[in-house]
């Protein structure tokens, strides 16, 4: 069986940061937990202290390329990972995400990238109700024809209308991966980007579509101030002008804006 471990991304003081971690520890199949940071402070080593979590820190500018690439390289050297989720500090894991992902690997251990449906949750943790999710499930649909989700056609298309595929959700099967998996400088859209070009790779994308992690929705987040800042909008437009011709793109574009709404 393969090695998997759980890579908090924590940044600052975060206050659902140790709810994560709790989730990260009670999963049905026990993980290595280790927690990541580019932001030390003794918020974050005080809760890895007293959780018992091995906590490793980047020196240098906070960024989602390199934080993201310290969290996947951190697992795969000190704990011989092999299967790597980057866990968001914000967001809440199902207990049987672990064993769901373990169970996937064990029957398509070619498999790049795994993947899960979400619930979006506010502040408090309460449930939203969110169009945006329904619409992702429906282009996600193809990854459900499990014996071609290593075709780039498949992987493309979930991908190629926007991205369905919910960022920390996913797990990365490094020895197929290879590394480093973000090879960009974009501030948003880091993942999506990396997902292009995973499915031009080989390797299959596995999606199981129940809800094993709480995607939050708060004021608080990177995406509601790469929004504000209308950085979000610039980055997607660019994606979608690598995955269509433009007048192709600035339609779809128009669409995908509406997702926007859920930060209001």
């Amino acid at each position: 069986m393969a090695t998997h471990v759980f890579s908090i991304c924590a940044y600052k003081e975060s206050p659902y940061l140790k709810e994560c971690i709790e989730s990260l520890i009670s999963q049905s199949v026990a993980s290595e937990i280790i927690i990541c940071t580019s932001t030390p402070c003794d918020y974050i080593s005080d809760l890895a202290r007293s959780y018992g979590i091995c906590l490793y820190v980047r020196q240098g500018r906070s960024g989602l390329r390199e934080d993201w690439n310290f969290a996947v390289e951190t697992a795969v050297k000190e704990k011989g990972a092999e299967l790597v989720t980057v866990a968001h500090q914000d967001d809440v894991y199902d207990k049987n995400y672990a064993k769901a992902l373990l169970n996937a690997y064990s029957f398509f251990p070619d498999m790049s990238v795994f993947c899960t449906a979400c619930n979006n949750i506010d502040s408090e943790g309460k449930p939203i109700p969110e169009t945006a999710e329904r619409i992702k499930r429906i282009l996600r649909l193809p990854l459900r024809l499990r014996r071609l989700s290593d075709r780039r056609f498949i992987k493309r298309l979930v991908i190629s209308f926007g991205n369905s595929i919910v960022c920390p959700s996913c797990s990365y099967n490094i020895p197929v991966t290879g590394k480093p998996i973000f090879r960009n400088d974009y501030s948003f859209v880091t993942d999506w980007d990396a997902l292009i070009r995973l499915s031009d790779a080989p390797g299959r994308f596995v999606c199981i579509e129940k809800p094993l992690i709480s995607y939050r929705i708060h004021q608080g987040a990177a995406t509601k101030a790469n929004i504000l800042n209308h950085n979000r909008e610039k980055e997607e437009e660019e994606m979608y002008r690598k995955l269509w011709p433009g007048f192709v793109s600035e339609f779809l574009m128009r669409f995908y804006k509406l997702s926007y709404r859920a930060y209001d």
